[in-house]
């Protein structure tokens, strides 16, 4: 029998949605398997929210609500011996970073792959797409500007509340619309031509699954999910 490989475990906190939360399993196996082949997957605790407590709570601008929740959930990752937390949600981690100031176990931002990833395409202006809260609170634009100096800009507030309800109403549940998606390429060719952006971040865990490089392949699109996973990967076998 072979010896087992060892590989620190990833914590992840789901269920927001279970459609990304999903994603994000199927990314952390396919790249270690990529990375050590044979049958190896990645070592994983999961630790599921209800999403219903999620969107309740960040329709209602509850954040201690929702960050006492979390934390609940971060403990019990914590306790079964998680290496590293995850959290498969731009928007929640307003919430995250301040349940993880202060804990020895290690936080991989969602934002900083993505941010090393567009500064070392040598790009400066970028769209953030996401959740209402993403786009319009400070967070993780912040984040991005401070730490990577990048321009970020936003869709305006009607386009904003489009590409919130989509993520809300449809890409949560896996309802994939044409429509939908031409209302997302709309809004990111209008970005593009009036405030010359040069990428988009699909700062929503689901986009991924609405916007395609290959519907604008001139584009650089940033797949936060992806990235994300690929960090943690980078962590788990290092």
């Amino acid at each position: 029998m072979k010896r087992p490989l060892k590989q620190k475990t990833i914590g992840l906190i789901g269920g927001c949605s279970n459609v990304a939360t999903g994603e994000y399993y199927r990314f952390l196996n396919d790249e270690v398997n990529a990375r050590l082949g044979g049958w190896e997957i990645a070592e994983t605790l999961i630790s599921g929210m209800n999403f219903g407590n999620i969107e309740a709570f960040v329709r209602a601008g509850a954040w201690d609500q929702l960050e006492a929740y979390m934390e609940r959930h971060v403990d019990r990752l914590i306790a079964g011996g998680a290496d590293a937390i995850l959290c498969v949600s731009n928007t929640l981690h307003k919430s995250l970073g301040k349940i993880m100031s202060g804990r020895d176990t290690s936080f991989i931002h969602i934002a900083d792959p993505t941010g090393e990833a567009i500064r070392n395409r040598g790009l400066e202006k970028i769209i953030l797409l996401g959740t209402e809260p993403v786009m319009k609170q400070p967070y993780l634009k912040a984040h991005y500007e401070e730490k990577f100096g990048l321009e970020i800009i936003v869709p305006d507030p009607d386009e904003q509340r489009d590409v919130d309800r989509i993520i809300f109403e449809e890409l949560v549940k896996f309802d994939i619309r044409e429509t939908s998606r031409q209302r997302y390429l709309d809004i990111v060719d209008r970005l593009v031509r009036e405030q010359h952006a040069d990428g988009v971040i699909l700062g929503c865990t689901e986009i991924f699954l609405l916007l395609r490089e290959e519907d604008r392949p001139e584009l650089p699109m940033f797949n936060t999910t992806r990235l994300h996973c690929q960090a943690a990967v980078d962590f788990a076998l290092s």
